[in-house]
């Protein structure tokens, strides 16, 4: 009888995520671990039943309906079973609702995006809407117009799914997506005091949500950025019908295909002013430091999902006389791709860490320069990161990954937006830079100090002199090359990626000498030498 290779089975990653779980039992109080743990448990359970459902079931997509049979323009959009879901999860399990609860003190956003790292993957991006709900809601926080704010909040925030709203975040047009100055959408007041969008969105990727922040430009205003406003948008009518909104297509996509990114035109269509009547750009950009850490965490729940999977294939394929688990040079890649995932995760972790101690009050200074700093780098560095570990993990399955049906090639496919959406890593670098404008280096210097201090000697000697030199050549660098932009501007990114590299060497020599300390554990001791081995400077000289 021929032989028939056996097919990974995914572990739960809740139980199974040794990295994870350690990096929580650091952070967070035990009450509070305990608390969550039913939910963490759930969204793990929720992992298996969608591989076992995406193994066993054809892929399928959203259908959009332009007309009725009797010439009606419905633009009604069916969506797929995983995404009908989504709503009672992220309700039930707190994916908003944690990262800003009060009770749960600097704290919340560790816990939710512990939440998010179990969910994305499963989600099949159902987790794009929650990222942007999530930065709308952080936005309507802190806006002037309490009406919009008193009326919308609480849905996003709802812990009840019959209650609970998505919203959208509607910047790019035609003209581009990281330079919105240019936009053409126009806002116009009519006699009774309300405001009416004209214009076209070319990727709005959370469609079907109740309500949506959209950029345009009341009529008058200058060009540029600071002539653009902030409005919100109900997507629908009391009655159900579209609010002057036109679904043109959805977008034929590389991956994300469940997903409903559509092309729409807006025209007559009721709006809220959310602020003034200019900066809006400036009103919209906390929304952009929220998902840019949904897309840190979905490259960080990819990492783990391809991980978990090869180390499963790696018991079960036999090759050359012995398995793949114990073949010297494939023990070697998984561990270059388990140490990856263990330092992103530490810079992961430390940026929600970071964001929650800001928004609860306990921050001082010192931590929101951090944030803002650690921000982009996260961004550029971890999401690059999970398209590399899922390109390994294609070639780790051999021909069997290749092929569309093993369940592999859409871990590549849709991992890759994450460097794309809310500003390419060009885009990070250059953001990075600004913050280095306002900031300088040293916060990152001195922290990344103290993080060595708190390691001591559970790292080898060679190794903290490494992650020294690294983010002293970075601090170097930048003040010969200030005064000229263009230099700047051409090493950004080589600037940014020595300094992530440092920092979550740095964070992981931290985490290694509290696990050795508390639990014995040598792991994170071992993946924090092979990180510095790997070489972490990568700025170079013309």
């Amino acid at each position: 009888m021929s032989f028939v290779q056996a097919a990974p089975q995914l572990p739960d990653p809740w139980r199974s995520d040794h990295v994870l779980r350690s990096c929580l039992e650091r952070i967070l109080p035990e009450a509070q671990r305990r608390a969550m743990d039913a939910d963490c448990a759930a969204l793990g359970e929720y992992a298996l039943r969608q591989y076992a459902r995406q193994s066993t079931t054809a892929a399928s997509e959203p259908i959009l309906t332009n007309w009725d049979v009797w010439g009606n323009r419905i633009d009604r959009i069916e969506l797929t079973e995983t995404w009908r879901e989504g709503p009672s999860i992220a309700a039930t399990r707190g994916l908003i609702a944690d990262g800003h609860d009060r009770a749960l003190g600097e704290f919340c956003r560790v816990q939710q995006f512990a939440k998010v790292c179990l969910y994305h993957v499963a989600s099949a991006f159902y987790s794009c809407p929650l990222a942007m709900t999530d930065g709308v809601a952080t936005t309507l926080r802190d806006v002037p117009n309490a009406q919009v704010r008193e009326r919308v909040l609480p849905h996003l925030l709802s812990r009840d799914p019959a209650t609970f709203w998505t919203s959208g975040q509607w910047m790019t047009e035609t003209i581009g997506g990281s330079d919105v100055g240019h936009s053409e959408t126009v806002a116009h007041k009519i006699a009774d005091g309300s405001w009416r969008l004209t214009g076209r969105k070319w990727f709005t990727s959370a469609i079907v949500s109740e309500v949506a922040l959209a950029l345009a430009r009341p009529e008058g205003n200058p060009a540029g950025g600071d002539g653009l406003a902030m409005f919100c948008v109900d997507t629908h009518n009391a009655d159900g019908s579209w609010n002057g909104i036109t679904v043109d297509r959805l977008k034929d996509k590389l991956g994300t295909r469940e997903l409903p990114t559509a092309e729409i035109h807006l025209d007559d269509t009721r709006a809220e002013l959310v602020g003034e009547p200019r900066h809006g750009v400036r009103a919209i950009a906390p929304v952009l430091q929220v998902t840019r850490l949904w897309n840190v965490f979905g490259a960080l729940s990819t990492m783990q999902h391809c991980l978990a999977l090869t180390r499963d294939y790696a018991g079960r394929r036999r090759a050359f006389g012995r398995l793949l688990a114990g073949q010297p040079l494939f023990i070697d890649t998984l561990a270059e791709m388990e140490t990856s995932y263990a330092a992103a995760l530490q810079l992961g972790m430390e940026l929600a860490l970071l964001l929650g101690r800001v928004e609860s009050g306990k921050g001082d200074p010192r931590n929101a320069a951090l944030q803002r700093l650690l921000t982009p780098l996260a961004k550029l560095w971890v999401c690059k990161l999970g398209t590399h570990v899922a390109s390994d993990t294609v070639e780790a399955f051999g021909g069997i990954g290749y092929l569309e049906d093993s369940g592999i090639p859409v871990l590549l496919r849709d991992v890759q937006v994450l460097s794309i959406w809310e500003g390419s890593g060009n885009v990070q670098a250059l953001d990075f830079l600004r913050a280095l404008e306002k900031a300088g280096m040293e916060p990152l210097v001195t922290t990344v100090d103290a993080w060595l201090e708190a390691a001591g000697d559970a790292i080898a000697r060679t190794d903290a002199e490494a992650i020294h030199a690294a983010i002293r050549h970075a601090d170097t660098w930048l003040r010969d090359h200030a005064r000229d932009t263009d230099r700047l501007q051409a090493g950004a990114s080589r600037l940014a990626f020595t300094c992530a590299h440092a920092i979550a060497a740095a964070l992981l020599a931290r985490h290694a000498a509290w696990a050795q300390r508390t639990h014995g554990d040598a792991s994170f001791a071992a993946m924090a030498h092979r990180y510095c081995a790997q070489g972490l400077d990568r700025i170079i000289e013309a």
